[in-house]
């Protein structure tokens, strides 16, 4: 059986200074998984993004 490992991320929007603390998983092809889309202030693209393993 194969342990799903969980990462802690913290993404900040620069343009709003909004800060979200959100837990994730890795997929198969590497990238964490969070469910997030966008920040408050509407911004998608330019976000930045810190992860660690809890």
């Amino acid at each position: 059986m194969i342990e799903e490992k969980r990462y802690r991320v913290v993404i900040r929007c620069p343009q709003c200074g909004e800060k979200f603390v959100l837990k994730g998983s890795r997929k198969e092809d590497g990238t964490i998984q969070t469910g997030f889309v966008r920040c408050i202030c509407g911004n998608s693209s330019h976000l930045y993004v810190d992860t660690a393993p809890e």
